[in-house]
């Protein structure tokens, strides 16, 4: 905060006792000095014969990897200009995909070629503009000598795509079967709309890890999977081509917002009560039973009695879906969630 009264000129500074306030040539060089440090940490994280770090988590986990994205995440950093060097790496991880480790180690490199400049007394905004400069002859290049168009049809082709991508990842030598997996899954969500093209990888792909077995037995499953069981024994638990109800609302009799107060005059009442909140439910179900459905699906609770419905009418139901797994099943039968 800055205190200036009208007799004082001097503005006065109210900081953190700890803070440390650099200016100048001193706060270029530390900033020089913390993107090398960073860069210094996962450069020899990179290319086929990368070597894996060992990272702490926070829990006590231990994380073995060689994605630059993976290891900074898991880094504290205190300096500013060091934060901003691990925010390129999470862009380029959620833009791109790959080359998160590529991106720190040439900003890093970028940063210590100035400290030369600076110390000739050299202008940051000249060094930055020289810097734009070289970026448009980069863009230049990479369009015109340096790339190749790729036909997205040629399967072989995007096949060769991907395999540069997890050639320096752990998963390298088992890297033809995750290819296939991974270009499957894209093209499974893929969808072409009157030119437009949608592939929502956040939404729509997930992965399912499953305990034992090895990394041979993955594959794709191209639907959806829940990892639920029936509300009901009774029920049936293998239906080929269903029809299915997706909810987002509960199967159970409404409790009250608020603190809600019964008052009773008779003994008969108490028992009218659980008859009218059993026929509630009834209702709820008759009214999906006519639909006629194979399954109904909920992100909400189903309570015992409308189990005991739908289970009498031969309907399997499954309850406490997450939100965004109803929405892939939505997206898998084209059905609406209601």
């Amino acid at each position: 905060m800055m205190f200036g009264g009208s007799g004082s000129s001097q503005p006065i500074m109210v900081l953190n006792a700890n803070t440390k306030r650099d200016q100048g040539k001193k706060a270029q060089f530390s900033n020089v000095y913390a993107a090398k440090t960073i860069a210094d940490t996962i450069r020899t994280c990179l290319g086929p014969r990368a070597m894996l770090k060992m990272v702490l988590d926070p829990m006590g986990g231990i994380v073995l990897t060689n994605d630059g994205n993976a290891i900074l995440r898991e880094i504290q950093v205190q300096h500013p200009a060091g934060k901003s060097m691990i925010e390129i790496s999470r862009t380029q991880d959620e833009e791109v995909g790959d080359g998160t480790t590529s991106v720190i180690i040439l900003a890093g490199e970028l940063l210590a070629q100035t400290e030369q400049y600076l110390q000739q007394g050299l202008h940051a905004t000249v060094i930055i503009r020289a810097y734009r400069k070289a970026l448009e002859d980069c863009i230049d290049i990479m369009k015109t000598k340096a790339s190749i168009p790729v036909d997205i049809k040629n399967r072989n082709e995007m096949l060769r795509v991907v395999k540069s991508c997890i050639g320096t990842k752990y998963l390298s030598r088992w890297s033809d079967l995750a290819c296939q997996i991974s270009l499957d899954a894209v093209q499974t969500i893929m969808i072409d709309e009157n030119g437009r093209r949608e592939i929502d990888i956040k939404r729509y792909a997930r992965f399912e890890k499953i305990p034992g077995g090895s990394v041979e037995d993955s594959y794709l499953l191209k639907g959806t999977m829940l990892n639920k069981d029936v509300v009901h024994p009774k029920m049936k638990r293998r239906i080929e081509n269903p029809r299915i109800v997706l909810l987002d609302c509960s199967l159970e009799y409404k409790k009250g917002e608020s603190q809600t107060s019964l008052e009773f005059s008779g003994e008969p009442d108490f028992t009218r009560m659980l008859q009218l909140e059993e026929e509630s439910i009834r209702e709820m179900c008759q009214d999906i039973i006519a639909v006629k459905p194979n399954v109904v699906v909920t992100e909400k609770g189903i309570s015992d009695v409308a189990a005991h419905y739908l289970a009498a009418a031969g309907i399997s139901a499954v309850r406490r879906t997450k939100k965004s797994d109803n929405n892939r099943i939505s997206r898998a039968t084209g059905a609406t969630i209601v």
